[in-house]
């Protein structure tokens, strides 16, 4: 088959964010207008919620309920069908609320009169009100102002009632980000996903076919490309190619995207090319510039790049991994990232978490962009630095750079910026604020970054006068010991002054926290969160997260588990998803009950309470004390 002129759709499958568009369409809808193709793309991740979320998405919902028997009815269902009339005539509202466009309502949804409320609105009693917030469980967050926070933190909750509702009556997979992410993350066959395509289809399937068709029919393209960032966009990515060539065959259909550049570097099932013609892994710039030559015919088949593809008869049918040896796309010749095409004034901006940096991530819509390709330490023993999108660092100029951010403020009429890089590089993000000052340009942004001394306070305080609100980092495990072996570069002392200058110049602070890593003793683990309550006394961070650690293949403890003192569980043989890989801990200890008092000692430290306990108060098992000072952060900041 020879297409010659082909257009290119590039879709987001669900579930990714609500409040912004995932930017891998985006860069390469832009990439490749600037290489003179005809390239667009489509959300289906955003459009599936909206139909579903909508007035006459809850009556197929009911319909749907009402064929069940009532002892059968959790408790979100039940509270959906006694207050449905109340459900039907507000969800149109509450949407185009959050979306932005009808800020009175806020009015009377605060009311409490307004919405109706299901189980998830419980956790408001968990709130203590006090006589100077009236008896007002939110009193203590917004005060007498933060009229529309207030509202969208209640749209939100209304939100996720109806999302469990969905959840418990008709998709027990669906989740708002987490979609039947059990069917594919380090899934070692294609056969748990393969019997839930096979199986007869929901209404969430039948919606996501319907929205599907539409697109194609709308796009009229040759090829079609699919991004999976992560294990819950997979199935509904195979959904999407499965209606395409059943209504489509002809069309090419390519899957690409962070899943598939992690997990499936060993894929060998065929059945996945009964949806996919191809499967790329890494940058997509290059394979795909190649296999538009490919299909174009200028360029043999055993000249692609980085692509997975199916062989047929006489041969039988097999896998091949074709990667003739080519240069990368230069990170300064990718293109400008466009958002045409994506309904920006469509996406939700909720608010589930009401500390002020946690919320980012779902407050908002933010232009994605990466500073730098890959990252400039790349040696943390945790993180897959063997793979391409860590391990190959190529920045570009301030200028070019600044350049995008202009050409993307034209565009969109937005100037938020969330930085999406795995860790940017301060010297690039002081020559973008350098340029962002010299021309004058008034933009809003964040990112991530490591807490490394090179962040002055004098550093700092240029980051925030070019815009710079808010930064995020990686603490990991907060101990000397364990952060040497994790070869993070950083000591406990360092990240204290590090992230204070962040914070005296009003940059808001999130730290990524761990625990459970190889060798890390209830010893540890207690000093780490007394380590955390002081960072939070003395306003060094404002928000974290703690998260279990995981061993991956392509990490440093993946590659050398005896370096670590930890013996890796054998996997079963692999046809399809392939990541993390369980290992042997010789300390024995339960880091699955210690992480609880973690996540609570921290959700507790975010809302300011609890600040000047004794650290062994959030735990439920006895522990030892900590053998950090009280004072350790203070005397650190002092010595500053």
């Amino acid at each position: 088959m020879t297409i010659t002129s082909p257009r290119v759709l590039s879709v987001i499958p669900p579930m990714t964010q609500l409040n912004t568009p995932y930017p891998a369409t985006a860069y390469l809808t832009g990439f490749l207008r600037s290489r003179g193709v005809d390239a667009v793309q489509e959300d289906l991740a955003l459009q599936l919620v909206l139909k579903l979320f909508s007035s006459d998405g809850l009556q197929a919902i009911l319909r749907e309920i009402e064929d069940r028997p009532a002892a059968s009815r959790s408790d979100a269902i039940q509270s959906f069908c006694e207050q449905s009339t109340q459900y039907l005539a507000t969800v149109d509202r509450v949407i185009t609320f959050l979306q932005g466009r009808d800020s009175t309502l806020a009015h009377r949804i605060n009311s409490r009169s307004f919405l109706p409320e299901g189980p998830r609105f419980d956790v408001l009693d968990n709130h203590i009100s006090d006589e100077e917030d009236g008896g007002d469980p939110l009193g203590w967050a917004f005060g007498a102002l933060g009229i529309q926070d207030r509202a969208r933190h209640f749209a939100t909750l209304y939100l996720s009632d109806l999302a469990d509702v969905l959840r418990d009556a008709i998709d027990p997979r669906f989740e708002f980000v987490r979609y039947a992410e059990s069917l594919a993350a380090s899934q070692p066959t294609f056969d748990p996903l393969a019997e839930s395509l096979t199986a007869a289809p929901n209404l969430v399937d039948n919606t996501l076919r319907d929205l599907t068709r539409a697109a194609i029919d709308r796009h009229r393209p040759q090829i079609v490309l699919v991004t999976v960032p992560f294990p819950g966009c997979v199935y509904a990515a195979f959904r999407i190619a499965q209606t395409i060539k059943a209504a489509h065959p002809s069309i090419v259909m390519m899957l690409g995207g962070g899943f598939v550049n992690t997990e499936l570097r060993n894929l060998s099932d065929v059945r996945v090319f009964d949806y996919f013609d191809y499967v790329t892994l890494d940058d997509g710039e290059r394979p795909l510039l190649a296999l538009l030559e490919h299909l174009r015919g200028e360029r043999p088949q055993a000249q692609l790049v980085r692509t997975f593809s199916r062989t047929g008869p006489p041969a039988g049918h097999s896998v091949v991994y074709t990667n003739h040896a080519e240069p990368d796309v230069p990170f300064s010749e990718v293109g400008t990232p466009t958002w045409d095409g994506l309904p920006i004034g469509d996406y939700l901006s909720t608010l589930d978490m009401l500390n002020p940096m946690h919320r980012l991530w779902s407050d908002g819509r933010w232009n994605k962009l990466t500073v730098a390709h890959g990252c400039y330490w790349k040696k943390c023993s945790f993180c897959d630095v063997s793979l391409d999108y860590i391990g190959r660092y190529d920045g570009v100029a301030a200028t070019t750079l600044v350049d995008r951010i202009e050409a993307i403020v034209a565009e969109t009429g937005q100037t938020g910026f969330h930085l999406v890089d795995e860790a940017a590089p301060p010297k690039a993000l002081k020559a973008m604020a350098e340029e962002l000052l010299r021309r004058d340009i008034t933009i809003s942004w964040w990112g991530n970054i490591r807490f490394e001394k090179s962040f002055t306070a004098e550093l700092c305080e240029l980051l925030a006068e070019s815009g710079c609100i808010a930064i995020s980092g990686g603490l990991e495990v907060a101990s000397d010991r364990l952060l040497d072996l994790m070869k993070k570069g950083v000591s406990v002392r360092q990240v204290a002054r590090v992230t204070k200058a962040f914070s005296d110049a009003g940059i808001l602070v999130h730290a990524y926290l761990m625990y459970g890593f190889p060798t890390q003793t209830v010893q540890d683990t207690v000093d780490a969160l007394e380590y955390v309550r002081q960072l939070f006394e003395e306003d060094c961070i404002q928000s974290g997260f703690f998260h279990r650690f995981a061993c991956t293949v392509h990490s440093p403890v993946g590659l050398n588990p005896q370096d670590y003192g930890i013996e890796l569980v054998p996997l079963p043989p692999v046809s399809f998803a392939r990541n993390d890989v369980d290992f042997i801990d010789p300390t024995g200890i339960d880091h699955d009950t210690l992480g609880e008092a973690l996540n609570k000692g921290l959700y507790n430290f975010m809302h300011g309470v609890g600040i000047e306990e004794d650290i062994r108060s959030w735990f439920t098992n006895k522990v030892p004390r900590s053998t950090v000072p009280r004072d350790y952060i203070l005397r650190a900041l002092d010595a500053e």
